[in-house]
């Protein structure tokens, strides 16, 4: 199969269709030499915060020295961003080999236990020394649990996905959690709800958890923030205040990791570290912010920017139907002039630009667009100058980020 083949025999699999479980990823992986056994790993879970965490951890130990693998899910850019050395993706001819191996292994595999496998062997054949994996969904049944991590990360917890993780925060950390395991240290952010913090206390054999009596915050815009932790300034390129926890968790990650790497190089690789539709400017003038909030606590930290131009911002949105779409525009929508709702694109489970429409129009004036460049051109004329949000999901995201930076880019 040539590439094009192999992406359309991966999306083929699906994700939901098969009974949760470890089975079939630990079948494949034994049949392909258990190659996750070949590579120290960090392993993260949470609901929001692990692509963030993720992308400066990794650009931290790249900075060290080390060579290091990241695994992430979904994609903004390109599939092959879903599996990095170093910064680089994954090439057209190695995801096509890869894909071909564990292909050949006969196990029925979903679409993101497929991709597992053949990140774990890439990562194993290239000898990285470190691997960053984000699970996919929950923990403690993602197929990415077959990894024996000296560390795990736990993230912000918050509502999402409860049809299938458990319909409380409780529960929801219990899944989180399941990436625990023997692990040696476990970090968590600092800002967790109560109830999730006592499941993740419980779990962890040690926990560590940024001390926020030390953290002092000299500024915080949309160029990205700048702040005092023990003692030491660290300047970061992601925007929003949630960022900076996630700096944090980073932070410790490093410290209580074994890693001895200097600060003068975790500083440089915080301030470096870029990541997509994470509060993204598209543009600055006008203001053009791209963002993947999709859930309640995304929706809160996005707000936290909205409330700046409160009045002033076109909204464009577009979400999936299994999302809690009312609390992530009660969230965000009172702050907007308007919202221009549109269908994601090749995603049956989006809800459809009409009803998202009808749902929005109870906090501001709220229109519907047939495509990602009649939203693109109908909130560039409702905001004559003023600021365009992005946001109400990742594949939103990934779907639209070229046509969006093309439009604004032809206006200069």
């Amino acid at each position: 199969m040539n590439y094009s083949q192999t992406l359309e025999f991966i999306h083929s699999l699906g994700n939901f269709s098969r009974p949760a479980g470890l089975c079939r990823i630990t079948a494949a992986a034994a049949a392909l030499g258990s190659p996750q056994n070949n590579f120290f790993s960090v392993h993260i879970a949470g609901t929001n915060g692990k692509g963030s965490v993720s992308a400066m951890l990794a650009k931290i130990l790249k900075e060290a020295g080390y060579k290091t693998g990241l695994f992430i899910s979904p994609y903004i850019i390109n599939f092959r961003e879903r599996i990095q050395i170093n910064g680089e993706f994954i090439s057209e001819n190695d995801l096509v080999r890869y894909a071909e191996l564990v292909r050949e292994t006969g196990i029925d595999l979903s679409e993101f236990e497929f991709v597992a496998a053949a990140a774990f062997s890439y990562f194993s054949d290239k000898k990285c020394d470190i691997v960053i994996a984000e699970t996919g969904l929950g923990g403690r049944l993602d197929a990415t649990n077959i990894l024996n991590s000296a560390v795990t990360v736990i993230t912000k917890i918050g509502m999402d996905h409860s049809a299938v993780l458990g319909d409380t925060v409780e529960k929801i950390a219990a899944e989180k959690c399941g990436i625990i395991k023997n692990s040696p240290v476990t970090v968590s952010s600092y800002d967790q709800p109560e109830n999730a913090l006592r499941v993740i206390e419980n779990t962890a054999n040690r926990l560590v958890i940024p001390d926020k009596s030390q953290l002092r915050v000299i500024s915080c815009d949309e160029s990205g923030s700048i702040f005092i932790y023990k003692d030491k300034e660290y300047r970061i390129s992601l925007a929003g205040r949630h960022q900076i926890e996630n700096a944090l968790t980073v932070i410790e990650t490093v410290a209580n990791s074994g890693f001895k790497i200097p600060y003068e190089t975790v500083a440089k690789a915080l301030k470096e570290t870029i990541f997509p539709a994470r509060a993204e400017i598209i543009c600055e003038k006008p203001l053009i912010l791209l963002d993947g909030a999709h859930n309640p606590d995304g929706a809160k930290a996005l707000a936290g920017i909205l409330s700046r131009y409160a009045g002033k911002v076109t909204a464009v949105i577009g979400m999936m139907r299994d999302k809690d779409c009312s609390s992530v525009l009660a969230a965000t929508l009172p702050f907007c002039k308007a919202a221009v709702a549109v269908t994601v694109e090749n995603m049956p489970r989006s809800l459809e630009a009409g009803e998202l429409a009808r749902k929005a129009s109870k906090y501001c004036p709220s229109f519907t667009a047939d495509s990602y460049s009649d939203a693109i051109e109908k909130s560039y004329s409702l905001a004559a100058g003023e600021p365009v949000f992005v946001f109400g999901s990742l594949y939103l995201a990934g779907g639209i980020r070229n046509e969006l930076k093309m439009f604004y880019e032809n206006l200069k």
